[in-house]
Formats: C-alpha cells, sequence, structure tokens
C-alpha cells in the first residue's frame, strides 16, 4: 500500500466476509495495491465455515503464494509479504491503531449490516479516520480508486454518504450500478446505470441519487456519529437505503472516476444480469423491503403488496416453485422455508428472525 505520507486523508476500509475463501485475498491485493492512499483495512469475518479465516492468515504470512482468479477484470500483482495482522474477537478490546490490516472474528453470522456495525466500531477507534469505505470481499478496486475517495471527501467536508461507480467482474465493461433511486409506490429499487457500457456512459448528478450501493459505499464520520450505525433488523438487504433516509441534512456525494469491479452475489444469490435470484435472497429481499415500506412509506403498502404478489405469480408461472414459495414467505414476514433457513446458524438464526 502505497502513498502512506502524512498528507494523505486515511481512509477506514471495512470488508465483511461470510465464505468469501474464494473471493476475499483478490480483494485484499487490490486494496494494498492502492496508489497515493493510506488504507486502514478492517475484515469482519461473521463466522464463516470454510477456509476464509485460514486463507487470509496463510496469504498475510506469505506461507501460500496469491493466484489470482481466472476473472479478474484488471491483473492485479502480488503485494510484499508478510503483511502485518493484527486479530481480535468480536467481543473486543479493538486496537486503538488499527494499522495495515485488522481481522475480526466473529462467532455468529450478524448478518450484512451486524458485520458492517462492528467494522465501524473498530475502525472509529482510530481518531485519525474521518471516512470509512464499506466494500465488499466479492469487489477489487482500481488502483487510484481510494484516492479518489479521500480527495473527494476531503473537497467535501459535509457529506454524509459517498459512492462511485460499481461494474460487473464480467464483462467489465457494464455499469452494475451507479448509486440508486426508490420507487415509493411499490419500493423497488433501480440501479442508476444497470448494464449500460462503463466508457461512453456519463456520471449521474449526486441529486438524483436516493441511496449508495452496500456494496460500494464511504461514509463519513460526522455522518456516523450524528446518525448512527446501520439498522440491524433487516439482516439483509435494504439497510444501505434506510440509511440514506435517516441522512437528515447530510448530502448523498457521486464521486467520478471511484470504479470497483463487483461480482455480485457470491455469498447469497442476489441476481444479476445473467441470472435469477436465490430462494435465499428473494426470501430476505421482500421480508425487508416490506419492513422498509412500513417504516417510511406506511400508505404504499397495499400498492407493494400487490406488486409483491404479482411478482411471486410471475416466477412461479417461469417455473420458479421455490423461488416464488420464498418470496411469499418472506412478503408476509412468516418463517422462512426449510431450504433458506438450513443455510444459517441457530445463533444467525435467532438474529435474524428473533426468539
Amino acid at each position: 500500500m502505497q502513498g502512506n505520507s502524512q498528507d494523505t486523508r486515511p481512509l477506514g476500509v471495512i470488508v465483511v466476509t461470510f465464505n468469501a475463501e474464494d473471493v476475499i485475498l483478490d480483494c485484499l491485493e487490490s486494496l494494498l495495491g492502492a496508489r497515493g492512499a493510506d488504507l486502514r483495512i478492517v475484515v469482519v469475518d461473521n463466522a464463516s465455515d470454510d477456509g476464509t479465516l485460514e486463507a487470509i492468515r496463510a496469504w498475510a504470512a506469505g506461507t501460500a503464494p496469491y493466484r489470482p482468479s481466472a476473472d479478474l477484470a484488471v491483473p492485479l500483482s502480488p503485494c510484499a509479504k508478510p503483511v502485518p495482522v493484527a486479530e481480535c474477537e468480536a467481543e473486543g478490546p479493538f486496537p486503538a491503531a488499527p494499522g495495515r490490516l485488522t481481522v475480526i472474528r466473529s462467532s455468529v453470522n450478524r448478518g450484512f449490516a451486524g458485520g458492517v456495525n462492528l467494522g465501524l466500531v473498530a475502525a472509529a477507534a482510530d481518531r485519525d479516520i474521518k471516512d470509512f469505505w464499506i466494500l465488499n470481499p466479492d469487489s477489487i478496486t482500481l488502483p487510484e480508486t481510494p484516492a479518489r475517495y479521500a480527495t473527494c471527501a476531503n473537497a467535501n467536508s459535509g457529506y454524509g454518504l459517498m459512492g462511485g461507480r460499481t461494474c460487473y467482474m464480467a464483462p467489465p465493461d457494464q455499469i452494475q450500478i451507479d448509486g440508486g433511486t426508490v420507487n415509493f409506490f411499490t419500493g423497488v429499487t433501480h440501479n442508476i446505470n444497470l448494464g449500460c457500457r462503463h466508457p461512453e456512459t456519463p456520471a449521474p448528478e449526486s441529486r438524483d441519487l436516493d441511496f449508495v450501493t452496500g456494496a460500494n459505499l464511504v461514509v463519513s464520520r460526522a455522518f456516523y456519529e450524528s446518525i448512527g450505525p446501520m439498522r440491524e433488523d433487516y439482516f439483509l438487504y435494504y439497510e444501505e437505503v434506510d440509511w440514506a433516509l435517516r441522512r437528515g441534512d447530510f448530502p448523498l456525494l457521486y464521486c467520478p472516476g471511484a470504479l470497483v469491479h463487483h461480482r455480485a452475489g457470491t455469498a447469497i444469490g442476489s441476481p444479476t444480469l445473467a441470472r435469477f435470484a436465490s430462494p435465499f435472497s428473494l426470501y430476505f429481499k421482500y421480508r425487508s423491503r416490506m419492513k422498509f415500506i412500513r417504516r417510511f412509506r406506511p400508505l404504499s403498502l397495499p400498492v407493494a403488496y400487490l406488486y409483491a404478489l404479482a411478482k411471486a405469480a410471475q416466477i412461479r408461472l417461469g417455473g420458479g416453485r421455490e423461488e416464488a414459495r420464498a418470496l411469499v414467505a418472506g412478503l408476509h414476514g412468516r418463517p422462512p422455508p426449510e431450504a433458506v433457513r438450513a443455510r444459517l446458524s441457530e445463533d444467525a438464526a435467532r438474529l435474524a428472525f428473533g426468539g
């Protein structure tokens, strides 16, 4: 990681992992290859039961050579090893100065917001950090992106949440999201510039954003300390939308030139342009969507409900029996189908569903 000069605005990076053994090293290598940025990385592992933690330890120690994944959008060169790592439990205590790489081990899957919030607490212990970058583990950053975020943050000290361009890993010139908008009748979110070609698509105006994707999201310390952490009762989906709508006078900001590539949905089966959503994804998406509508637009509940039923019927007619069943269960806030429930441990299920 280059550019650790005293005049560089430090940027805390929070990466939440769950069974990310096959993608996390690409993400970390891309971060450590950043230019002109002082990155202080916190990885929160949400009780992975694969080899995520072991892979990070061996990679950092240099005992297991880094082999870039075949699908990378941009080439990555291995950084120098060993990489100093501070490990701690979720209960703390956290280092007062996290340093280059901190790994927090959680004994339970806390969901996306729970993992992010844990990382924010740890990163915020370093008072030099004024901005926190939340990045998905199945993403890689371009070398110049962190410095662009830090520069944008420095030039717009009153911002709340900031994002840039997120493209797919493959094809690498196809945009996944440039920020999002919300239909406040149905609760459906829309990815700005979804599917457009990166080189020829202009950046959106900051004023056109309703939210910034949680896969690639920068939050100011002022916002975090004033508005508070992400709400954890969603467990998955809509956390960042909720956060953005609670921002008060803090503006959303789009940072031109800040680009990351994202595989999308590797852990929970979120949809892409080439793949339908999994039952797990559909259950939590519609469960969280209705929670979001009740919270922010309760008068829209009938429209949102009818829209969701129509979507379930469309999926069922298309042959997606289990997908439609999961959607309807989530829509009504009922316990999930067994195939969805089986993916969560007992502790994680208690957090997700209560009881």
